[in-house]
């Protein structure tokens, strides 16, 4: 009998991801295996197109921003001094940092991209590189099993080679 995605079955989904013009995004190299049910693994568009569908079958789902990587933020773009940086800066490194406003309470650690380099400045975006987009997410259901009790307590997939969270 063929299993259909239903709560806390892990689902294996072969996908691609396009902007709205059908340019690729994300090829899916990997397929993408999440817990199924509300466990915010996976976008909940895309968790309440696949419900109830069975191995083999397709979805496509449009997702605006809000749905996907949200709305493009500009008080996440920072401006800082060249010299604060290694010398082998290049634009798309990654550097961990804290939002301006940051205060000393809320240590909310944000990944910074840098976006560009130009004289003594770097500019770096902690945006997702595709907040702002609207996107297609083509996904084809190519696995479906029971998830282990474990994996439902913990509300997450467990590979075999796991520690144990608790």
């Amino acid at each position: 009998m063929n299993m259909q995605v239903a709560k806390n079955t892990v689902v294996t989904l072969d996908y691609s991801v396009t902007d709205t013009d059908g340019e690729l995004v994300d090829a899916g190299q990997q397929p993408l295996v999440y817990l199924h049910g509300g466990y915010d693994d996976i976008f909940p568009l895309i968790e309440e197109a696949v419900h109830g569908k069975s191995i083999g079958e397709s979805v496509v789902v449009k997702m605006q921003p809000d749905d996907a990587f949200g709305e493009y933020d500009a008080t996440l773009v920072q401006v800082e001094k060249r010299y604060q940086f290694p010398d082998e800066l290049q634009v798309g490194m990654e550097f961990e940092g804290l939002p301006e406003d940051a205060d000393d309470d809320e240590d909310e650690v944000l990944i910074y991209r840098v976006t560009d380099i130009a004289d003594d400045k770097v500019v770096l975006d902690a945006n997702h590189p595709l907040a702002g987009m609207a996107l297609v997410f083509t996904c084809t259901v190519t696995g479906v099993r029971p998830a282990t009790a474990d994996e439902i307590r913990h509300g997450h997939l467990h590979d075999d080679d796991c520690e144990d969270d608790d």
